[in-house]
């Protein structure tokens, strides 16, 4: 699963300044003006240009669950694009990432402290260079693995040793058994 590719597009809707489209109609509208063509709209949601013209006449109306699924995270997938963009902007600048979680976290610590792994409830934030490591990090196609570390490191810096004052023998962070996770750009 990907969860923090997910979470990111949730923080990302978070922001938008006003709401896609809400029809049917409206929204496949949306989709032909962003790919192009009839044709480019199909091939995205896996259907034949047909239905989907038939979906812009109104002349279908009621596309099945998993079309209207499809259909709904296309239009949000595009959807503001530069606003989307200003804000993780910001975040990787100056304001950082809020991370919420309920995870299991395990780590490395020195002999004699425990470091069996077990679930906690975060809400910590994390400075921009984190957040700018993250942006970079997915943009370059970086697994969820490799994206759960960046997350895992900050926690280690920010939570676990709280910038160096405690925790100093802990070397490794590690997130598992993630029950959800949400972000919120600052």
């Amino acid at each position: 699963m990907a969860e923090i590719e997910d979470a990111i597009e949730r923080a990302d809707r978070e922001s938008f300044t006003r709401e896609p489209p809400k029809t049917l109609k409206g929204r496949i509208n949306y989709l032909i003006r962003q790919l192009g063509s009839a044709k480019a709209v199909a091939t995205e949601l896996g259907i034949t240009a047909d239905s989907v013209n038939r979906y812009r006449r109104g002349a279908r109306k009621h596309p099945p669950k998993d079309i209207a699924s499809k259909i709904d995270g296309a239009v949000r997938a595009r959807w503001q694009p530069q606003v989307r963009k200003r804000r993780q902007r910001h975040a990787a600048t100056t304001g950082g990432i809020t991370v919420e979680t309920r995870a299991r976290f395990g780590y490395t610590a020195p002999v004699g402290t425990t470091d069996d792994g077990r679930f906690r409830r975060l809400t910590v934030h994390l400075p921009a260079e984190y957040a700018q490591r993250l942006f970079d990090a997915r943009d370059a196609g970086a697994s969820d693995q490799e994206m759960r570390g960046i997350i895992a490191e900050g926690f280690k810096d920010v939570y676990f040793q709280d910038g160096g004052g405690r925790a100093i023998g802990l070397s490794d962070v590690a997130i598992n058994d993630i029950d959800y996770m949400d972000f919120d750009f600052k």
